[in-house]
This record gives C-alpha cells, sequence and structure tokens, in this order.
C-alpha cells in the first residue's frame, strides 16, 4: 500500500483559518479609520488661527486736535479693542517741560541782534503820529531799526514792537533779510540797563496792507512777545509796498549783563 504525501504547512486548514481571520480583522480595522475620517471632517468646521499679537510699533495713534471726534463716523467700521500686554516694556519718561523765563522790568530797548541773517543795529525809540500810525526811522538812516516805546519793553510781559526799512534807492536796509528768517532762530534784544531779552521765532508772515490783522499782530498777550515788522509784496513807484512782513517770536530767555549767549 502505497504511503500518504503529506501536505505542504501553508496549504494545512489551520494555516488558512488562521489568515482568513487575520485579513478580516486588518479590512476592519482599516474601514473603521476611513469612517471615523470622513464623519469628522463632514460637519466640523477646521479651527481658526490665533491672531498675531500686536507689536509696540504697529499700533496707530489716535487722532488728535482740532475737529477731531472720540467716536468713529457712521458706516465706519468699530475698532478692534487692543489686545491685553501682560509683560509691556517700561515707558521712557516724558521730558519735563521747560520753566517759563522770567521777565524783566521796565527798561529801553538800545540795540537788536539776528545772527541768522546778520543783524546787529542800535534801536530808535518810536511812537504813533497824528494819525495813530507807528512811525519808521528816518529814510536817510536805513541802518536803523525802531522799538515802540509805548508798548512793553524787551523782556516785558506783552507784545512788544520793532520795525526797520526793507530797502531803500541804494541796496538792502536793517530788516531786507527778515523774510528769509526761520521757525527756531533766535532774536536778541538789548537793554539800557545791561540785560538782554531773547526771543525765539514762531513764524513769519506775509499780508496786503488792506488785509493786515491789527488784532493778531498788536494785540494783547500774556507772555512776552516780540513781532519783527518790514515791507513786503510788490513795489509801486507811486504807492510803495503793497503789504508788510511780519515776523512773530516769543522769549525764552534772559541774560544778564556781561553774560554772553
Amino acid at each position: 500500500m502505497a504511503r500518504r504525501r503529506r501536505r505542504p504547512w501553508y496549504r494545512r486548514r489551520p494555516y488558512r483559518l488562521a489568515r482568513t481571520a487575520v485579513l478580516t480583522a486588518v479590512l476592519v480595522m482599516g474601514a473603521d479609520k476611513v469612517v471615523h475620517r470622513e464623519g469628522h471632517g463632514a460637519g466640523t468646521a477646521a479651527p481658526a488661527p490665533e491672531p498675531k499679537a500686536v507689536e509696540a510699533g504697529d499700533a496707530r495713534p489716535g487722532v488728535t486736535g482740532p475737529g477731531a471726534s472720540p467716536d468713529p463716523s457712521p458706516g465706519s467700521p468699530t475698532p478692534a479693542p487692543s489686545p491685553v500686554r501682560t509683560s509691556a516694556a517700561p515707558r521712557p519718561k516724558a521730558a519735563s517741560p521747560r520753566p517759563a523765563p522770567r521777565t524783566l522790568p521796565r527798561s529801553r530797548a538800545t540795540r537788536i541782534v539776528i545772527p541768522y541773517i546778520g543783524v546787529d543795529a542800535a534801536l530808535m525809540d518810536l511812537g504813533l503820529d497824528s494819525e495813530r500810525r507807528l512811525g519808521t526811522p528816518p529814510e536817510d538812516k536805513p541802518e536803523l531799526a525802531g522799538w515802540y516805546t509805548d508798548g512793553p519793553s524787551p523782556g516785558e510781559p506783552g507784545t512788544a514792537v520793532a520795525v526797520g526799512h526793507l530797502d531803500t534807492n541804494t541796496g538792502p536796509a536793517v530788516f531786507g533779510g527778515l523774510g528769509e528768517l526761520k521757525r527756531g532762530k533766535r532774536i536778541e534784544v538789548r537793554r539800557a540797563d545791561g540785560r538782554t531779552a531773547v526771543y525765539t521765532v514762531d513764524t513769519i508772515k506775509a499780508y496786503e496792507k488792506d488785509k493786515f490783522p491789527n488784532r493778531l499782530v498788536y494785540g494783547t498777550r500774556d507772555r512776552p512777545e516780540l513781532r519783527l515788522i518790514t515791507c513786503g509784496g510788490t513795489y509801486d513807484r507811486r504807492t510803495g509796498y503793497s503789504g508788510n512782513v511780519v515776523v512773530f517770536a516769543h522769549l525764552t530767555a534772559t541774560r544778564e549783563p556781561g553774560r554772553k549767549g
């Protein structure tokens, strides 16, 4: 009788049953993962990204000054609130404002010095004429400037006024360069008592004579201020200059006799 040949191990029934069970388990687990992933994305929104922190330099300051409104205009988007800072860097201390310069008692003006435009001129006393107009230095002395003596003296509170000619038939006069002054430049006015009142230029304006702002130029001020006035505008041989140049300045320092600036 012939001997029965044994089957290889990979064709035996136990191996085939075990292999079928393993494959079934793998397929079931894979299908479960696919169903779970699809179900998670079917109705769930992705999380929104976190907002970026606003750096110190990104914030824009609010609008301030005349005409500014603290509330947004109708129809404009409401600005988002600033993020809360947990560890802000310490703010630098604000610079202390300069104390107001000491005002001076009355003393006659003797000389005016404006280094930026090369003025170093004697001052003569001026008053109002019969028509209550401010006089001017003599035309034959273009190097002279004049100080309105009925107003404040240099360094006194109020609006002081000095005038000078722009030019003559032969060339520039004492205030020929007045229109070239710039904000922040220095004007020194020396006094009979040896003290010096130092003014700083605020602005330079040009006005036509028929629109000259008397109240703005000559109006009373609480602090010591100075106006320098000369001719300006266009020139006509019959009527002269059509306007005036006015320098507005205020007192920023005083110097005692013997002290240099």
